[in-house]
């Protein structure tokens, strides 16, 4: 890639692969990020960029002033998984049973070096907010940050974030035009009946046959309550009843994850779900409590951010290797609760197209990849703020 923006951060790449690395080997985990958070921090103030700590628990927030003009956010997040790494690097995580498995050291990185290259160079007018948020991994990051008033302290007219996608040949952008990830919830239902001796069934409710009418009604939700032009998974993955060949045990529990495009569709699975769960269980003679816990928001591009971004990665790469409509997922993001708040937008850059998947232990982010992050930032900074 050959750029304007790529020749003036090219000397100290080598020094933004060291950062990547050494966040890589030292991992935190969700909303507990505070080695990470104080290396972002003091690089920012290195830089002379204004530091806020502690947004949102261990979240930071850069600030940096040109001229007057909007202000605009861009957004990375910090936090790893509880993954025991097997990639064998020499820079594995040093933290037992912790892994950045997911890219986020190589996104913190990217806004690092897009603060560096914006504060040095300065080519544009108004205000850039580097929020790097804490806890995205389904523990609340996001809405710790907007709890903790994140733009009214920091307004912003538009946000901006990207994530690495495996598969996707380096030097590649996509963006989902509209929605672009799921809304996901994930759920537990408690099953409480009557214990007895396996050999005695008549003295016992059931918890076992009660999960398993409900496993299966369960999946009448989608096919007959929501409309097939929608979009919804319903997904048991857990089914714990009883720990022993001759005990009918006196509870059960069934949990999992629903993915929905929109909140209301969220809403209509949720309250099938409680009116199934009760129903069967009372049918059996049991009771059934459903906890239904939304963990992400609909992620859904703003159409003008959306070309925002995507002209400027057009600009970087070119408009073959920019996918403008790229497919939904059902995976969901954290940001999105950022993005109900302001409009923004959300792309996809290349990890390679022999990179490992996230949230697997083989996983690892592509340092080759840094310098298209950095210079998407910078460019949309320029292009949204432009002199």
């Amino acid at each position: 890639m050959t750029h304007p923006i790529l020749d003036h951060i090219r000397p100290y790449l080598p020094e933004l692969t060291a950062i990547r690395q050494d966040i890589h080997a030292h991992p935190e985990l969700g909303l507990e990020e505070h080695r990470t958070a104080d290396l972002v921090a003091r690089q920012l103030e290195a830089w002379g960029i204004e530091v806020h700590r502690g947004v949102g628990k261990t979240g930071v927030v850069g600030v940096l002033r040109n001229g007057s003009g909007p202000a605009i956010g861009l957004r990375a997040d910090m936090d790893a998984l509880p993954i025991e790494e097997q990639t064998n690097l020499p820079y594995s995580s040093r933290n037992a049973g912790v892994m950045h498995a997911c890219g986020h050291d190589g996104h913190t990185t990217m806004l690092l070096g897009a603060a560096r290259y914006l504060a040095e160079t300065r080519n544009f007018s108004g205000t850039v907010n580097f929020i790097f948020q804490p806890g995205e991994e389904g523990v609340g990051g996001a809405l710790a940050m907007l709890a903790d008033e994140l733009f009214e302290r920091f307004p912003c007219e538009a946000i901006f974030g990207m994530h690495n996608a495996p598969g996707m040949p380096l030097g590649k952008f996509g963006i989902s035009p509209g929605n672009g990830m799921a809304a996901g919830a994930f759920f537990d239902i408690t099953i409480t009946g009557r214990g007895a001796h396996g050999a005695r069934p008549e003295e016992s409710i059931d918890p076992v046959l009660v999960a398993s009418a409900l496993a299966s009604a369960l999946q009448s939700i989608v096919s007959r309550n929501i409309s097939p032009s929608d979009t919804a998974v319903l997904s048991i993955t857990r089914l714990l009843v009883g720990d022993a060949y001759n005990v009918i045990p006196e509870t059960g529990l069934l949990g999992g994850t629903v993915r929905t495009m929109k909140r209301e569709t969220m809403a209509l699975i949720e309250a099938n779900m409680r009116r199934l769960a009760t129903s069967i269980a009372a049918g059996f003679g049991a009771e059934a409590v459903v906890d239904f816990r939304l963990i992400f928001a609909p992620l859904v591009n703003d159409a003008a951010q959306t070309k925002v971004i995507a002209d400027a990665a057009a600009g970087l790469v070119g408009e073959a290797d920019t996918n403008r409509n790229q497919p939904p997922i059902m995976a969901s993001e954290d940001f999105a609760f950022m993005m109900e708040k302001v409009p923004g937008a959300y792309i996809n850059l290349g990890n390679g197209a022999e990179s490992s998947p996230v949230h697997n232990h083989h996983y690892n982010f592509n340092d080759a990849a840094i310098p298209y992050g950095v210079s998407l930032y910078a460019a949309v900074v320029e292009s949204k703020l432009a002199k």
